[in-house]
């Protein structure tokens, strides 16, 4: 899969995406993350990105020619989606990050500034993500969240692929019973509690069950304590 960031700090990436799983993956070539400047798709000897809203209000907002520019220029023919980073956006989750892992090509826009202009979001992306209901600087952050939760759902970029099948968010719960036997609906599993070496450390102990090798018994353990969390 191929990631194409479009922002205006090219530098905020280099450290991320250059550790651990996320820089063997391209090493290995699974996935291509390319990193674009925006204001290298500007006209003017200043290259400007943004100017003043119509209307009046606070703030710079970025404007939507440099951004079709830059889009238009990497946009391939291969399947592509196109994503705007903005606080109105919608909530990002688990399944969309499955969703979006069967495309060849992510076209990631990061805003920056009071907003983008609204004629990107209705005109040039596809959809456009929050990853939670607070304000942010820009769009840098959610956009290494995107490429970090679809990476690993790509084969081979995780060193134990099993790792997918008991982890938060995987598995929508079918049929599990809580205590008064009613069925909890529209519910996911988060990953049951977890421990390792020592034992035993400033008095906190790590259940015994999990310490005995009865691997029955552990699984059994492990079901009785997922969590669950709404839709």
């Amino acid at each position: 899969m191929k990631f194409d960031i479009i922002t205006i700090f090219p530098n905020i990436f280099d450290s991320y995406f250059n550790e651990s799983i996320l820089s063997r993956a391209q090493k290995k070539n699974l996935i291509d993350i390319d990193i674009h400047n925006l204001r290298n798709f500007a006209d003017g000897k200043r290259k400007t990105v943004d100017d003043t809203p119509y209307g009046g209000g606070a703030g710079m907002i970025m404007k939507v020619e440099p951004i079709f520019n830059c889009v238009e220029a990497i946009k391939t023919k291969t399947k592509t989606r196109v994503i705007l980073f903005s606080a109105k956006g919608k909530k990002y989750t688990q399944k969309d990050a499955e969703k979006l892992k069967k495309y060849d090509n992510l076209i990631l826009v990061c805003g920056r500034y009071e907003g983008v202009d609204e004629r990107v979001a209705e005109n040039i992306a596809d959809e456009e993500f929050s990853i939670g209901e607070y304000v942010l600087t820009g769009g840098e952050i959610p956009a290494m969240i995107l490429v970090d939760s679809i990476s690993r759902l790509i084969p081979k970029v995780l060193g134990n692929p099993q790792s997918l099948n008991e982890e938060s968010f995987g598995n929508k719960n079918q049929g599990v019973k809580n205590k008064k036997q009613k069925v909890q609906n529209s519910k996911f599993e988060k990953e049951y509690p977890q421990y390792t070496k020592p034992e035993e450390f400033n008095n906190w102990k790590v259940p015994e069950i999990l310490t005995n090798g009865n691997h029955k018994e552990i699984k059994k353990w492990r079901e009785k304590h997922k969590r669950f969390y709404e839709k």
